[in-house]
């Protein structure tokens, strides 16, 4: 019975705190649909964004085994399992992991600003933040701002053919200084260096966690519990940088 209300408790809070981040989100694409409308003289097409209802849901689930697990979406299935959340801060041009992090965000856009704030004042002020769709939001460019970091989010998947005539468009007309968060990081996107940026996105990130998951075979957590598989990734982490410090010596 204690167990089962813990358990209550815990899901209680979760459900609290994903109500809390899904209204602010919510919010945020209702004052982006007003400003949509008000700059063009009319309703925005498509239904408006629905507000969403606090409290647990139905499908909402507790492991006893794990309470701190999440149930997350499979990279490998449609299917969902039993989750934590890996996240890494790679420096490019090395391939080395500046920074990791693990949580239980079923939501990648919360887990931004904590992964970058693990990077060590000692590497240096970090110049630009280059960050795929799932992470998206007006919090974290205001947050990475904040930080002195140029942050460059990508506001959607962009096509992989643009064709050849993309490539000689003139350069885009900054937007107004009234437009929406969206819109200008949009425009960043279009610019020189934001295609640049964009491009290099998946030769950054990808191939570490590729390296991770197929040379180094690490797939799944052998400890439970948020603090004990945090430091387990951090040994996956550092295990990685010795490989790749031995790689970048003999090259």
């Amino acid at each position: 019975m204690e167990r089962l209300a813990e358990a209550k408790r815990v899901l209680e809070a979760r459900a609290q705190a994903r109500y809390e981040a899904e209204k602010a989100e919510y919010e945020a694409k209702m004052r982006a649909r007003k400003e949509k409308a008000a700059k063009k003289g009319r309703k925005p097409p498509g239904r408006p964004p629905q507000p969403p209802t606090p409290g647990p849901r139905d499908k909402d689930q507790y492991n006893f085994t794990d309470p701190e697990s999440r149930i997350m979406k499979n990279a490998n299935n449609s299917g969902f399992d039993q989750h934590y959340n890996t996240q890494v801060v790679v420096e490019h041009d090395s391939r080395l992991i500046a920074g990791n992090w693990l949580c239980d965000h079923t939501n990648d856009k919360q887990a931004a600003l904590p992964t970058i704030d693990t990077v060590p004042p000692a590497l240096g002020q970090l110049e630009a933040a280059n960050l795929d769709t799932g992470y998206f939001s007006e919090n974290n460019i205001a947050g990475l701002e904040a930080r002195g970091i140029d942050p460059y989010i990508a506001t959607g998947r962009s096509p992989h053919h643009h064709g050849w005539r993309a490539y000689f468009l003139d350069k885009p007309d900054p937007p107004p200084h009234d437009t929406s968060v969206k819109e200008q990081m949009a425009y960043k996107f279009r610019t020189e260096i934001g295609k640049a940026l964009y491009r290099l996105r998946k030769s950054t990130v990808e191939p570490v966690i590729g390296i991770i998951k197929e040379v180094l075979g690490f797939r799944q957590f052998s400890l439970r519990g948020l603090f004990a598989a945090g430091g387990e990734w951090t040994l996956v982490c550092l295990a990685y940088n010795l490989k790749r410090l031995h790689t970048l010596q003999i090259s």
